[in-house]
């Protein structure tokens, strides 16, 4: 039985299967049949006897654990599988574990799980100054790195963060008192459960004999510290992942889990699944150039194992119309060849880069669908500022009124609003009429002193940029972002780099329409987007438009990749991390099947304002284009290497890190241990 579940795999597959005991890190390179091999190692480990409730299988999504289940199921007779191993999510996991022993921290087991919009409303129950995704967001980061309130508060700088600690500490009492639970408690509690009973840790992992782990570079500090104790009478840990494919650091994502297995698990066996069955191989001789510019890497090289394929194409542009209409030409022809709409797909770093996509789809009449996002004008801060807009060419607008009345935030809830509405209403006259023919004290009779005044000071910057606009409507933006700083309101948000870049995009659009039209005004613009969002229910397929993080795991026959400039992608700044960055186009360029087009732009427009821009790095890297660009390859120093040095001799390297443009080596020269830079010694 168990030869004929090996015998579709090929060696790598088969040498990564057939182990059994003992820590294995299967680094699977992109398209190489990762989940083929880690469902076929379940079956195998529970064809030759070994008890399916002894194995414990975590993977980061339902829909992951859903197909390895059924594909697993699928190669074992059903006699064999008494009892289904567990084969689950960590959070899934972490739910089970607590409902049996969640008294260990004296709490009662009929606790209740939060969501993220419960969440967010009790810590708005806390605090209603500090934006409640913020604090999410930062309670999150601190649960995974397994900080408590009093750590975090001795190390908080500043007095927003300082206050969050606070914040922190309240909210966890909250938890506490009302018996709930939230989604990084999950696996937080568990951890802390196995890390105070050392005899329980031992039966749980009596229990899970053989623990495996999918997306492993995925993994953050709690994850892998909770993955050690459920290993404590062990070290039959499987884990597979790509360490080229590590995307999520912004999430909190550890790449040092993967790159440092064998550090945290002894005699750690290391199998590289390197035959790649998705794309072809000049596909692949682009990407592995890219990657081998990363020096936080293992070290693989996709090898293809379909025909060489044709030359990756790559477009520039003067612009991003002139981008949008190459790439919708040739997405015609396809379609005339007889290719299906689902077999191709667009991938952006940025998400506002779709908008000049949507109006060149939109023009064209081609089906479109935006996976993982919204549609560039339903975009909730576009809407804003649609709304903002509407209200500048026509006071009487309630809903833009309501819409906006509160944003940035100035202290107008929803029951004002409502007591606004009722009067206007009474009187049969607008809203914005409302507060501006009444007195500070009539006003104040409907919505308090307070709202009075804030509602005055809206009413008379309305009115003030209502001027600016007839006088100078390419000053109109300035004078908006200076009256309502509406950009600033997201600097903190966890999403707040993404919707700064919609803004960015929407007021550089707004600009470029007045200046090729230079006899039309707002109301004409307005009019013309209101147009252009109305796009068309279609029935037929359609074309995917995505980020390059919604893409992962996914494959199209042809794939087009747009804003290879430098800024969008990579993205340049602070706190930038660029080898991430180039993962990412290591994972664009891999989800390409038979067809690649990348497409850089001379101009887009960047914060704001039409720049221009410089081709992309990863363009030059990727040997697709000429560049005087260069960046220092890949070095590959790491543990165990042996080296030579012209006065010490040969040493064994015991750590690599990063230093600049070398790194930094602990070297073992028979029993003396020195610290030396890479670039003065040579691989033996």
């Amino acid at each position: 039985m168990s030869e004929n579940l090996l015998s579709s795999l090929n060696k790598s597959q088969q040498d990564a299967a057939q182990h059994i005991d003992g820590p294995l890190l299967i680094l699977a390179g992109a398209g190489s049949g990762k989940t083929k091999t880690i469902t076929t190692r379940l079956a195998f480990l529970i064809s030759i006897g070994i008890d399916p409730k002894s194995i414990l299988t975590l993977t980061f999504t339902n829909k992951a654990a859903n197909e390895m289940r059924e594909r697993a199921y699928s190669l074992l007779n059903s006699e064999e599988l008494n009892t289904p191993p567990l084969l689950c999510t960590f959070h899934k996991f972490g739910l089970l574990f607590l409902k049996f022993h969640i008294s260990e921290l004296d709490r009662k087991n009929n606790f209740i799980i939060i969501d993220s919009d419960d969440k967010r409303r009790v810590l708005k129950s806390i605090n209603k100054d500090i934006p409640s995704a913020l604090l999410s967001s930062e309670i999150s980061k601190y649960k995974n790195s397994i900080m408590s309130p009093i750590e975090v508060k001795a190390q908080a700088q500043g007095k927003l963060y300082t206050e969050i600690a606070d914040i922190y500490a309240l909210y966890e009492e909250h938890l506490l008192k009302n018996n709930l639970v939230d989604f990084d408690d999950l696996l937080l509690l568990p951890y802390k459960i196995l890390k105070n009973n050392e005899k329980l840790a031992k039966d749980i992992s009596k229990k899970y004999q053989y623990i495996m782990v999918d997306e492993y570079q995925d993994t953050n500090e709690l994850q892998y510290r909770l993955l050690r104790l459920l290993c404590t009478s062990h070290n039959n840990l499987c884990v597979v992942g790509d360490d080229d494919q590590s995307i999520y650091g912004w999430r909190g994502a550890t790449i040092k889990n993967i790159l440092n297995f064998n550090e945290h698990f002894d005699e750690a066996t290391i199998v590289k699944l390197e035959e790649n069955y998705r794309s072809t191989d000049t596909i692949l001789n682009h990407a592995n150039a890219l990657i081998e510019h990363n020096r936080d890497r293992l070290g693989k090289k996709l090898v293809g194992t379909k025909d060489k394929g044709s030359s990756v194409k790559v477009y520039e542009s003067n612009d991003e119309n002139d981008e949008s209409r190459k790439i919708v030409e040739d997405i015609k022809s396809l379609l005339a060849s007889g290719e299906h709409a689902k077999d191709i797909a667009i991938l952006f770093r940025v998400n506002a880069l779709s908008r000049s996509l949507e109006e060149g789809f939109n023009k064209a009449g081609l089906n479109y669908k935006l996976v993982g996002g919204m549609k560039f004008y339903e975009r909730t801060e576009i809407k804003d500022l649609i709304a903002y807009f509407r209200i500048l060419t026509n006071l009487s607008d309630n809903f833009s009124i309501k819409r906006v009345i509160n944003k940035p935030k100035r202290g107008i809830g929803a029951t004002t609003i409502d007591k606004l509405e009722e009067k206007a209403n009474e009187l049969n006259i607008s809203i914005f009429d409302l507060i501006q023919d009444s007195t500070p004290d009539e006003l104040s009779a409907v919505v308090g002193k307070k709202n009075s005044r804030t509602l005055k000071v809206f009413e008379a910057s309305i009115l003030d940029l209502r001027e600016i606009m007839n006088e100078s409507r390419m000053r109109l933006l300035d004078s908006f972002e200076d009256t309502f700083d509406y950009r600033a309101s997201y600097d903190n948000l966890p999403d707040g780099f993404e919707r700064q870049a919609n803004i960015d995009e929407f007021y550089g659009y707004i600009r470029d329409y007045f200046i090729q039209n230079p006899h039309l005004d707002l109301k004409d613009f307005l009019n013309e987007i209101a147009l252009e969002s109305q796009n068309d229910e279609y029935t037929n397929e359609s074309i995917s438009m995505m980020s390059i993080h919604a893409s992962k795991g996914l494959e199209f026959k042809h794939l087009f990749i747009i804003g290879l400039e430098e800024g969008f992608f990579p993205i340049i700044g602070d706190g930038t991390d660029i080898e991430e960055e180039r993962r990412l186009g290591y994972v664009a360029l891999t989800r390409a099947m038979d067809n690649l087009t990348l497409s850089f732009v001379h101009s887009r427009f960047y914060k704001g304002k039409r720049t221009q821009l410089n081709k992309s790095r990863f363009l030059v890297e990727s040997g697709l284009v000429k560049g005087s660009l260069v960046i220092e390859k890949q070095s590959g120093f790491k543990k165990g290497d042996m080296v030579n040095h012209k006065i010490f001799g040969q040493g064994r390297v015991e750590k690599a890190v990063n230093a600049g443009k070398d790194y930094k080596l602990t070297i073992n020269f028979g029993g003396q241990k020195r610290e030396i830079l890479s670039s003065f010694v040579e691989k033996v």
